[in-house]
């Protein structure tokens, strides 16, 4: 199946009650575990790139490289820009193929964000791109708790506004090793999820910092001279419950590279006598491989959704 952007894969997603996994990726061996993963579990994926990771992959011809990589892939997939600062970041990955983008003006204040995120909208969707938008902790109520989540009215407002494909929210998770403090018991806010859905029913929303950061691929990284502490990841149960709901898109960064970092230590340390590459990248592609499969199958709950072609 072509390449795609993400408005068939969310609707399906809404209507089935699952979630597609947008992975973090940095070079073309984990592209490549990410679409072999999806391709054996006949899943939908989205390979995300930040500005970085982007930057560092080869700006200006990754769909090109890409599409090659993917000959032999008939699942659909997308290459999303995440977390894109601005509109020029956001026009240049437009206009070089990236078939979805994710402006996050969230750092702005509301009228801001919505004038910027509408800008995107306008130029992408004349590309046949679709766009993420992000909004963060934001009311118009004198409501304590939405210091710390975004509250659902605000969201209708800013989609009808923006006109927004999907849009990520504040409902418990965060970004880095540790997604909740020190005693805080994991959560996620499901009735404002639900609200949301009340008030934009079929609407995509999306959750980032979603690793759960697993103790198998963890002990693997420090095992081999890694030195990750502190860790406290959102449990798949949740991310099961939240798979089901209006969030459509789940994404994963840390789990991802943790898996490939600690397939690529673990490799270094066992092959003293290899020095070329492919001895160390194998491991690694089949052990952040391995973890895709079991987010696709056991979590988000999206393996077996494709019509065979």
């Amino acid at each position: 199946m072509p390449l795609v952007n993400t408005k068939k894969m969310f609707e399906d997603a809404y209507k089935g009650k699952y979630a597609v996994g947008a992975f973090n990726v940095d070079i073309l061996t984990q592209c490549q575990a990410a679409l072999e993963a999806a391709e054996e579990c006949n899943s939908p994926i989205i390979l995300s790139f930040s500005a970085g990771s982007r930057e560092f992959f080869h700006p200006g011809n990754i769909k090109e490289i890409l599409e090659i990589a993917a000959k032999d892939i008939h699942i659909p997939w997308a290459i999303h820009l995440d977390h894109g600062a601005s509109f020029e970041i956001c026009k240049s990955c437009i206009d070089e193929g990236f078939t979805s983008v994710m402006i996050d003006a969230s750092s702005y204040d509301f009228e801001d964000n919505v004038r910027i995120t509408k800008s995107v909208v306008d130029y992408a969707h004349k590309h046949g791109v679709t766009v993420e938008g992000e909004l963060g902790p934001c009311s118009k109520r004198d409501d304590p708790r939405f210091k710390k989540f975004t509250d659902p009215e605000m969201v209708k407002e800013f989609v009808e506004r923006t006109g927004v494909d999907s849009l990520a929210v504040s409902m418990g998770t965060k970004h880095g090793l540790a997604k909740f403090e020190e005693g805080e018991e994991p959560e996620l806010q499901f009735d404002l999820i639900a609200e949301v859905e009340k008030m934009l029913p079929g609407f995509p929303l999306v959750l980032h910092g979603s690793s759960s950061i697993p103790d198998e691929y963890l002990h693997i990284f420090n095992d081999n001279g890694g030195e990750l502490k502190g860790t406290k990841g959102v449990p798949e149960e949740l991310l099961k419950r939240v798979a089901r709901t209006a969030v459509c898109k789940i994404n994963i960064g840390t789990d991802f590279r943790v898996a490939f970092v600690g397939g690529l230590r673990m490799s270094l340390n066992e092959k003293k006598d290899k020095f070329e590459p492919r001895n160390f990248l194998v491991p690694a592609r089949q052990l952040s491989k391995q973890l895709v499969k079991e987010k696709l199958l056991n979590v988000f709950q999206s393996a077996n959704k494709i019509a065979k072609m």
